[in-house]
């Protein structure tokens, strides 16, 4: 299969083991298919500037999308696509989690808002080690949701809820869907992710196919979870990772090692290289 032109990669529970670590075969793999003129792309939910660490990390001179989709850059962090979710539904979104007691945070490129400290997050986005220093997120706590509201120039591109009680999820989640201006997803079984309509993995990888001028069927995309769902299905090549959830596999062409076996950089060599 060697017309693969991009090759679009999930970050958690896809690219990065469970240490949030990159292998040295998965290095290399990337690194070889960026010598054969692919355009690798690393597709994630996380913070802007967290894809990013990551992409400079792999020496990607490539575009990056973040928050699902919902803000795309170029190989000089210079966003070429935008989809923050506007005032108004943020409002209702920040009410709704308030109202029903669930966690959740939101962020913009650079900076991860909450009202509610939760020190297992905090550390999450601000590792302590010099070598991923240059991915600590801004932290802002807020007391009131007009703070927010008010604060010019403000771009949020995604909302993260996090509850283990699933019937406060999926009631958090049935209140969500009549918000006409948003879609929802999720990355791992415990969260909600809110992103604004049209936002989404599939879209962004998409838009730079028609940039760049590839075909979809030219495209490899790998993920685990359900908002890899849209790059997989967009894609000519989709690739579910053997950790990933059923839903994922049963959209996808191939499933290949986990994350924890270099399933990555095994299913590069095996169809690109």
């Amino acid at each position: 299969m060697n017309d693969i032109k991009l090759i679009a990669i999930d970050m958690d529970g896809t690219l990065l083991n469970s240490k949030n670590q990159l292998t040295k075969r998965t290095y290399e793999a990337i690194s070889k298919a960026q010598d054969k003129g692919v355009k690798v792309v690393i597709a994630t939910g996380r913070v802007l500037k967290s894809a990013l660490h990551y992409s400079q990390e792999l020496n990607l001179n490539s575009y990056v999308s973040a928050c699902n989709g919902a803000i795309v850059v170029d190989d000089k962090n210079t966003p070429i696509l935008e989809k923050p979710i506007c005032l108004n539904d943020m409002e209702k979104i920040m009410e709704l989690g308030h109202n029903l007691g669930i966690y959740f945070h939101f962020y913009n490129e650079d900076t991860f808002f909450t009202k509610t400290v939760v020190q297992e997050v905090i550390d999450y986005y601000t590792p302590t080690t010099k070598k991923f220093q240059s991915q600590s997120i801004g932290i802002k706590v807020y007391d009131k949701i007009q703070e927010i509201l008010s604060q010019e120039n403000l771009s949020v591109y995604k909302f993260l809820f996090i509850d283990n009680n699933k019937d406060k999820l999926n009631l958090l989640r049935d209140k969500l869907k009549v918000i006409n201006g948003i879609d929802l997803s999720s990355s791992w079984n415990n969260n909600i992710e809110v992103m604004a309509r049209g936002a989404s993995k599939g879209s962004s990888i998409e838009y730079l196919c028609n940039e760049l001028g590839i075909n979809r069927h030219q495209v490899m995309a790998i993920g685990d979870n359900e908002n890899d769902l849209s790059m997989i299905r967009f894609a000519g090549f989709g690739v579910a990772m053997d950790n990933g959830e059923d839903i994922v596999k049963k959209a996808s062409k191939y499933i290949t090692a986990s994350n924890e076996e270099d399933g990555v950089a095994k299913v590069i060599e095996k169809f690109v290289l």
